[in-house]
């Protein structure tokens, strides 16, 4: 009896997973842009304090990392090529970023940031303002200046810098989201939240 249980169980889940496979099609909803996939599952997701379409998505980036599995891990990549502040500003701003990651407080932290920039309308001149902005958010002025000057943010830095060398030529706009390395998710109108949210959990599953 249990065996039968078993066989019908798979039976009824089959065609879900059919179904989701057809769901999603190359060129459509995502392009090959590696022949190579990373060793292990991850999502990266390229955006910019300064983009208000990555500032809507906030929402649904917090859904994807409660819909992936505890192997993917999630990386956050802000890009410094958006014509809203300069090069130099635009690093700071990801300083700021991996300062708050240090703090074990990156996702408050960030919307920290992007309320000052999209609700507050207030204009980000440099380090100094973002300082300010954590300091309202009870961050300690000491610690974030400790963390300012330290190495391992500087070496954070230039390896989110890296990333946007490495897949530069992909990003034509943001946000954007590479999966495993290997496949750019493609988002068209017609998708809902929770397609977009399925479509990149179900290409971290993909080999």
């Amino acid at each position: 009896m249990k065996k039968l249980f078993s066989i019908l169980v798979v039976a009824m889940l089959l065609p879900f997973a059919v179904n989701a496979a057809d769901q999603w099609k190359e060129g459509t909803h995502y392009n090959v842009i590696s022949e190579k996939a990373t060793a292990k599952p991850e999502v990266t997701e390229f955006f910019s304090f300064w983009c208000p379409a990555c500032y809507r998505f906030e929402p649904l980036v917090k859904q994807m990392k409660e819909g992936l599995g505890e192997d993917v891990t999630f990386n956050k990549v802000q890009v410094n090529f958006m014509q809203s502040a300069g090069p130099s500003v635009q690093d700071d701003a990801t300083k700021a970023m991996i300062i708050g990651r240090a703090m074990k407080n990156e996702e408050a932290l960030n919307a920290s940031i992007f309320n000052y920039i999209h609700e507050q309308r207030s204009t980000v001149t440099g380090l100094k303002d973002l300082r300010s902005v954590f300091i309202i958010n009870g961050v300690d002025p000491e610690e974030f200046d400790k963390l300012a000057k330290s190495f391992s943010v500087k070496s954070l830095v230039n390896k989110n810098n890296r990333e946007i060398d490495t897949y530069r030529k992909h990003l034509t706009g943001v946000p954007n989201f590479i999966v495993n390395g290997k496949y750019q998710a493609t988002f068209s109108r017609d998708m809902t939240p929770d397609d977009i949210v399925n479509l990149i959990v179900w290409l971290t599953k993909q080999p």
